[in-house]
């Protein structure tokens, strides 16, 4: 094959299910009366037949002889032998076909480190290898990664995210050698990047958060990113995952027009942009590798491509219809069918209803577990844990067994980088759906509650009414009988104070966990019954920092004053600490615009406050401009793109001349481009960076219906 075969060409693909299959020439009898009319037509003049199964050099021959006697110049076939010989030579074709990883003897084709580190990782999802399918979506994933090192992927809940990226590290582990590391956070990723070792793949999952915004993990990213990006350009591979509804609130956050690959439509992917054979792909692969009894997959073959056409579509709902755990009681209908794609959450919550509670108590366990890896395994009970399986009305031997029973469809058990093995829901949203189901079960939510982490506590429930609406992402609601007893434990976590060995950070992340919970997932019942718990909070948000926007405390000061809960007194004292920083930090997160992050002084400041407060800028610190812009230089030493004092001046800028306050607004310009060329560093790499284009937008499958002669892809689905 050294030289190109002249055109024109057909290709003729022969696969087979059966392993070790030998292809002889009789099966092909109605493929020769086809190429005899096609080199008639003048369309073929070189057939190549490719086919996984084997073939013989007797057979090989006859089937070129058949082919030259329809008048084919140049007959070639191409066998399962020689397809593994091309996956075992060319790294690039596997990173784009990645199923292959799955199909055989890795060591055969990747060297000793790649082999390691990919058989960890395959190990810790191997259904999810077997049933892989090469998407547009993994294909410019792959490419990003490839050309840019960097690729953000996006999608709603169980599109198929994590699979892509498992997917990408396992190719990267092949194709460059890669050590596959999985942070949680941004800190994390800093801390393990070694810029001495130039191939380290870095996989963070739910970069912002796992089922709701969390805006701790957002700002240490805005924070961290000149780094990440840094280990980018040195040869890192990074690859995060968000959810479409968490990555759009914490985009504002991010400053992204100071980091164009989290922009730029060719590192960014939705991943639940999908074809319709790609869908009807994923469905089938799903159902051949569930527990489904051949006569129900003949029941639902009718209704498959209407199943693989339901609007959400997502590769999670394939898995569980094919599995029986997830649809006893399902009938074989289209309309059955299509809605439990569509619409799995109430039939979720059915199936919950319909386990023992041995079973009960097993994903109780797991649920209340804040290790973000999940629940140890084997078992080794706490009293607590105990508590949990006793008052269930379980029994610590019954549960470990209904945990080998859960796992594969409710549970996974899964080997991570450390050694060590946990199990975790199979996916979010089956833990996301047992939270929903809890709350309808009076007698287990307290039980559940006391159960878990503080961690837990605080990321998967909330306080808010009854009727109001679940952020996306359902949350474990919390009912107004058990409000006491959650801010006592809430209001003991943000009060305690560990050892001083403690790393700072880690005191600094479990406080502002706390503040974001009580101004974004409390009722006005619970802040107060939480108030009653600690009065000190007051003294504690009125301490907020520069800039003041991106502080938790004013949003909780605002959430306190919507409720009626902020005394006077301490309102006046938090304007009082702002207009300190307007002039001294300098901070103009207090200014009136559309910026979202800005909203708590929308709440917190009169109309005559705020007047006072451009007076005060005006009067107290533009005559004094010229030396503070010169002593604000020399101070810095942070990231140009993030810089807090340039963003005021730019604020000051467009706020007073929206006010006609030209002259104003002049200082405050001419204040900028000083303050930058004496900043200014010639060597900046993000200087020329672009701005943000449009919003990504998703768009809908066609759905044609196949044509008279097309084959279902489904015929053999219960063969």
């Amino acid at each position: 094959m050294q030289d190109l075969l002249p055109g024109p060409f057909v290709l003729q693909c022969k696969h087979t299910k059966k392993a070790d299959a030998t292809l002889a020439p009789s099966e092909l009898e109605d493929e020769f009366t086809k190429v005899r009319a096609l080199v008639e037509r003048g369309i073929c003049a070189t057939y190549v037949l490719l086919t996984n199964a084997r073939v013989s050099g007797q057979s090989e021959e006859e089937i070129q002889r058949r082919l030259r006697a329809c008048g084919v110049v140049h007959p070639l076939v191409l066998d399962g032998q020689w397809l593994s010989d091309m996956i075992a030579s060319h790294r690039g074709l596997r990173m784009f076909v990645p199923r292959v990883y799955g199909l055989g003897d890795l060591s055969q084709i990747l060297d000793e480190r790649a082999y390691a580190q990919a058989l960890v990782l395959m190990k810790s999802a191997p259904e999810q290898v077997s049933t892989f399918v090469v998407t547009n979506a993994y294909r410019k994933a792959a490419r990003a990664l490839r050309d840019h090192g960097f690729v953000l992927l996006l999608g709603d809940p169980a599109v198929g995210k994590s699979v892509i990226a498992l997917m990408l590290a396992i190719s990267a582990a092949d194709n460059w050698g890669c050590v596959a590391i999985k942070p949680r956070t941004s800190d994390e990723l800093v801390q393990r990047w070694n810029p001495h070792e130039k191939d380290q793949f870095f996989w963070l999952d739910d970069a912002f958060g796992a089922v709701r915004h969390e805006a701790i993990l957002t700002h240490a990213w805005a924070r961290d990113l000149p780094h990440v990006m840094s280990a980018v350009k040195n040869g890192a591979r990074v690859v995060l995952t968000s959810r479409n509804y968490i990555y759009n609130e914490a985009r504002p956050l991010l400053k992204p027009y100071a980091y164009p690959l989290l922009h730029e439509q060719h590192v960014t992917v939705d991943v639940a942009d999908l074809g319709r054979t790609e869908r009807q792909q994923i469905l089938y692969n799903h159902l051949t590798a569930g527990d489904q009894p051949a006569d129900v997959l003949s029941r639902m073959k009718p209704h498959l491509e209407a199943a693989a056409d339901a609007e959400p579509f997502r590769p999670e709902a394939a898995r569980r219809l094919g599995l029986q755990a997830f649809t006893t009681g399902l009938s074989p209908t289209r309309e059955d069918i299509t809605s439990f794609m569509a619409q799995p959450r109430q039939l979720l919550i059915d199936v919950y209803d319909q386990l023992d509670v041995d079973a009960h108590a097993a994903l109780a366990l797991v649920y209340a577990t804040g290790q973000d890896k999940g629940l140890p395994s084997p078992l080794a009970l706490d009293p607590v844990q105990r508590d949990i399986i006793e008052r269930t009305g379980a029994a610590p031997g019954a549960t470990s067994r209904a945990m080998a029973a859960l796992t594969g469809t409710f549970l996974t058990e899964a080997t991570a980088l450390d050694g060590q093995t946990y199990w975790s829901f199979h996916h979010p949203t089956l833990r996301e759906g047992f939270a929903a189901w809890l709350t309808t079960q009076a007698h287990l939510l307290p039980i559940v509650l006391t159960g878990m982490t503080d961690r837990a506590l605080l990321s998967r429930t909330d306080c808010l009414p009854a009727a109001s609406e679940q952020h996306q992402g359902t949350l474990l609601r919390i009912p107004p009988p058990l409000y006491q007893a959650t801010a006592q434990r809430i209001s003991a976590l943000r009060r305690h104070r560990r050892s001083p060995d403690v790393v700072w950070r880690e005191e600094h992340e479990r406080e502002q966990s706390v503040l974001s919970y009580l101004s974004r997932d409390s009722s006005d019942s619970f802040l107060r019954a939480y108030l009653s718990e600690d009065p000190e909070l007051y003294a504690v948000l009125l301490d907020f920092d520069a800039p003041a926007k991106d502080d938790l405390r004013p949003q909780l000061l605002a959430r306190l004053h919507r409720a009626g809960l902020l005394p006077e007194d301490i309102r006046r004292e938090a304007i009082a600490h702002m207009t300190d920083l307007a002039v001294t930090a300098p901070d103009a997160s207090w200014i009136e615009d559309t910026d979202w992050q800005k909203q708590a002084w929308h709440v917190l400041l009169t109309d005559e406050e705020r007047e006072n407060l451009f007076d005060h800028v005006r009067r107290e610190l533009v005559p004094r401009l010229k030396r503070r812009v010169d002593d604000w230089a020399l101070e810095f030493n942070g990231d140009k793109d993030n810089d807090p004092v340039d963003d005021a001046l730019f604020w000051y800028s467009q706020a007073f001349e929206q006010r006609l306050d030209d002259d104003t607004a002049g200082e405050f310009d001419q204040a900028r481009d000083t303050y930058q060329q004496v900043r200014e560093d010639p060597d900046d790499a993000h200087r020329n960076w672009t701005p943000e284009p449009p919003p990504y937008r998703r768009e809908t499958p066609q759905s044609t219906q196949p044509g008279p002669e097309q084959r279902s892809l489904f015929d053999d689905i219960d063969h």
